[in-house]
């Protein structure tokens, strides 16, 4: 981060919920008695392909978030089982795959991504306000090693966000090297119906 060590006096950790910051540290310098606050968003992976969920809501609150217009928040619902499929014979009973969509309807889909992306993959990805996040920690720990990188979240934003936003063979929506899709799991409930985005930070060790 920047600090001389022998300027230190005291360093505080406080453990933050609900927000992109999950820890914020205090730094305490000597002499001048002024208190630094660096905002750290912490990401835990055992393996090298530790895809970690960094932002999960109903797509209405994106709708709130980003303003989205009807027809893309259709899609969207569809996308992640909100609304039902209409199409025939759908490979899940219970949301549309991206590529399920019609060509102007995928295109649509894609074109507004991608021109909001920068809002996006900011708002997913460091957060908005006084608890937005200004590092990723990305801490592993596999059999035979550990590390850990931190750095600040501008360039995590530019590694993530840098890239095509396409529909995958699978049907899934990339903006990036971010996927962004339908939550699934938790045995069912309703709650599987929410939109989620998710990263490799294990691509930071590399950045």
């Amino acid at each position: 981060m920047g600090y001389k060590l022998a300027e230190i006096e005291y360093v505080e950790a406080i453990v933050l919920s609900g927000y992109k910051t999950d820890v914020q540290v205090q730094v305490t310098i000597k002499l001048k008695k002024a208190i630094d606050v660096e905002n750290l968003q912490v990401k835990l992976v055992n393996n090298l392909k530790g895809f970690n969920q960094i932002d999960k809501r109903w797509v209405d609150k994106y709708v709130e978030m980003w303003s989205i217009p009807e027809n893309i928040t259709v899609l969207l619902k569809k996308y992640t089982g909100e609304i039902l499929p209409t199409i025939k014979n759908p490979k899940d009973d219970r949301r549309t795959f991206a590529n399920e969509f019609s060509n102007a309807k995928q295109e649509s889909l894609l074109r507004w991504i991608e021109n909001n992306k920068t809002l996006i993959v900011n708002d997913i990805i460091k957060g908005r306000g006084k608890f937005s996040a200004e590092w990723m920690l990305v801490a592993q720990k596999i059999e035979e090693n550990a590390k850990w990188v931190l750095k600040p979240i501008n360039i995590v934003v530019n590694h993530f966000g840098n890239g095509d936003v396409k529909i995958t063979k699978q049907g899934n929506i990339k903006i990036g090297n971010i996927t962004m899709q339908r939550k699934g799991g938790d045995n069912g409930r309703k709650t599987a119906q929410m939109l989620q985005f998710k990263i490799n930070p294990a691509e930071l060790f590399d950045v």
